[in-house]
């Protein structure tokens, strides 16, 4: 029988993912009000904009939730081959946001009242709308609407939609392949692994590096890639990143029967100064349920909604 090192475990765990053609995972934010209040009072805010309370009670227990669908594995996948994309954002007490991306519209769904709450802003009430609104009204009461997705592009400058050249892939097979050996040789040098036997065919494989060193190699590798990344990709200098934390970090990877199910990390260490008592992320991976457009989803007409209801609106401030 084949005896795997620790890294080699989980090589292979990632492989298995990349084999998928549907896959879901979920980012939960593992910390409290106390520890997100003690790391906003560490960055100095200005009086007044400090974190409020409430924003701080959502964070807290936010999760992200995202799935994508792929005709080919997603490891040979490029854009043309995704056929659905879902994201949503929620606390526990309800959702947030969400959307999805399926066949030529985008849904779009949030809870627009606690969002606001949330961040100061108040919004009007669904029925004080004109008739102008239309579909705005379902917005702001939550509801699903779908937007033609080459409109929205349109309406918000891309380039595929204005006609102009279709943007480059992010990164090439080619330069995959030099970014992914640069980053395993890192990875390899820099990152102590250790495995634990679970029961029922799960196990654990931990890996732990300094913060500082650790990104400081990963950026001095990446470097001489950069004329091959995507445009606008700046990379911290060795001197931005002497400013980071050098404690030490460790992550936790959940394999069940070879395969990666859940991630832990905890981040409470690089918090340094600030009284920090949980702070940390969870990654856990999902069964891929194929994203279903949403029933009763209306539709949000780009054009007449800025020509009748903000055209209207901004007809009335000038006349006032």
């Amino acid at each position: 029988m084949e005896q795997l090192s620790a890294g080699q475990k989980l090589d292979r765990a990632f492989e298995k993912l990349g084999k998928k053609k549907t896959l879901s995972f979920e980012l939960d934010l593992d910390t409290d009000v106390a520890s997100l209040k003690a790391l906003d009072a560490k960055s100095d805010p200005a009086p007044g904009e400090e974190i409020p309370e409430q924003a701080a009670e959502l964070l807290s227990g936010a999760k992200i939730t995202v799935t994508v669908q792929s005709k080919r594995p997603l490891d040979e996948s490029g854009e043309k081959d995704l056929v659905g994309t879902a994201l949503k954002v929620s606390t526990s007490d309800g959702d947030l946001v969400e959307y999805r991306v399926i066949g030529d519209f985008t849904y779009v769904r949030a809870d627009l009242a606690t969002i606001g709450e949330m961040t100061g802003n108040s919004l009007p009430d669904a029925d004080e709308l004109p008739p102008e609104a239309g579909a705005m009204k379902d917005v702001i009461e939550g509801k699903w609407v779908k937007i033609n997705t080459k409109e929205m592009e349109k309406a918000t400058g891309g380039r595929k939609a204005q006609g102009g050249p279709a943007p480059e892939p992010s990164l090439d097979a080619k330069t995959q392949k030099k970014l992914m050996k640069a980053l395993r040789e890192v990875i390899a040098r820099e990152v102590k692994f250790k495995t634990a036997e679970g029961g029922d065919g799960t196990e654990h494989v931990t890996a732990t590096a300094p913060f500082r060193t650790l990104v400081t190699e990963l950026f001095g590798e990446i470097r001489p890639l950069v004329k091959d990344l995507p445009p606008g990709m700046d990379l911290p200098t060795d001197k931005d990143l002497k400013e980071a934390p050098d404690a030490k970090v460790t992550a936790d990877f959940t394999l069940k029967n070879g395969a990666l199910s859940q991630v832990d990390v905890d981040l409470a260490k690089l918090a340094e100064t600030a009284k920090v008592k949980k702070l940390g992320l969870t990654l856990r991976m999902r069964e891929g349920a194929k994203p279903t457009v949403p029933a009763g989803a209306t539709k949000l007409d780009l054009d007449n909604l800025m020509n009748g209801f903000f055209g209207a609106a901004m007809s009335d401030a000038e006349s006032a």
